[in-house]
């Protein structure tokens, strides 16, 4: 038995004296975190298996009590050991909302989580302190994922000085506008993946650790324009124009912010996250081994250019893009 495995055995002979326990894989997510699932005192529970230093399960406790005391359901923590990275946690099923939206559920099942982001707002530290902020450099290093990761070792294009430069104004002024929204906490990676079904129809969230104090359309943006399922433009534009009336009412959007500035920023917000997704996915593949994420990757490529084709201050970028990244793209799929 490799030695990773007995630890976690001799964890849970801890946790469950006397138990026979068999442990079944989980699909795994994009970190390197591996998840479980068993069963123990007559319930079942899932561990998770976040081996350092690669991650950090002091701030996925953290930052679970502070998405428990903000009044949003999500996994309880039964056991742990912060050292060796392991936790025990209560079995949210396994119904991932993605598996649940059709073109008849998809209106409620998303105000019901456009709805939970009032809470998600909410949080403004942890007991670890205060969130991280999404600053202008933060959101740059995650646009520079695209060209490291995408164009470069993905599509194996080059990038001349002019391009690179012409790459950094619209980075920049993607990031400047983001900075430009009100900011609050944010989960950073809500969409239909990471929220799960529960038997009353509600939604709990997971993979909540990477929560941050950002832009107010990010979750919905990612949530709206998910990278794993595409819904018609109308059906978007609709639920994304209820989520600016909901920040209206709920104060939290200066009163001179027109419906035309929060589409801007919902569009260039969900710009931003795809660029950068374009590129995550890439290194997923090359630098993790994982393909499956590549079968995504040609529906947030067309996110993006749904949106540099709508904006004439991204004209540049949009043209640069259809001529030599789309044919690259193509050619490699």
């Amino acid at each position: 038995m490799p030695a990773r495995m007995q630890l976690i055995q001799s964890f849970l002979a801890t946790c469950f004296p006397g138990e026979a326990i068999r442990l079944d894989p989980i699909t795994g997510d994009a970190s390197f975190r591996r998840y479980f699932r068993f069963s123990g005192a007559q319930q079942s529970y899932i561990l998770m298996d976040a081996p350092t230093p690669a991650e950090d399960c002091s701030r996925f406790v953290a930052t679970q009590q502070a998405f428990a005391q903000a009044g949003l359901q999500v996994p309880q923590i039964i056991a742990q050991d912060i050292q060796q990275g392991l936790l025990v946690l209560s079995d949210l099923g396994d119904i991932l909302l993605l598996s649940r939206l059709t073109s008849d559920t998809a209106t409620g099942f998303y105000r019901q989580a456009l709805a939970q982001l009032t809470q998600v707002r909410t949080i403004s530290a942890t007991s670890s302190g205060p969130l991280p902020v999404f600053d202008q450099a933060f959101l740059l290093r995650e646009m520079q994922i695209f060209i490291d990761w995408f164009v470069l070792q993905h599509l194996q294009l080059t990038i001349n000085a002019q391009e690179q430069a012409m790459l950094q104004r619209h980075f920049l002024l993607l990031a400047d506008t983001a900075l430009q929204q009100p900011q609050a906490g944010m989960h950073r990676d809500y969409h239909s993946r990471n929220l799960m079904v529960q038997q009353d129809g509600q939604l709990a969230v997971i993979d909540f650790q990477d929560v941050v104090k950002g832009p107010v359309t990010y979750d919905a943006v990612s949530l709206l324009k998910d990278c794993y399922i595409k819904w018609p433009v109308d059906l978007v534009q609709a639920l994304s124009r209820e989520f600016y009336q909901n920040l209206r009412t709920q104060a939290q959007l200066p009163a001179e912010i027109s419906a035309e500035q929060f589409q801007l920023w919902f569009d260039w917000m969900g710009l931003q996250r795809h660029i950068k997704v374009c590129g995550i996915f890439c290194r997923l593949y090359h630098r993790d081994g994982k393909s499956g994420y590549l079968a995504d990757l040609p529906r947030v490529f067309d996110y993006v250019l749904e949106v540099t084709s709508l904006y004439p201050q991204l004209q540049e970028l949009d043209l640069w893009l259809k001529n030599k990244v789309k044919p690259a793209l193509e050619a490699v799929a």
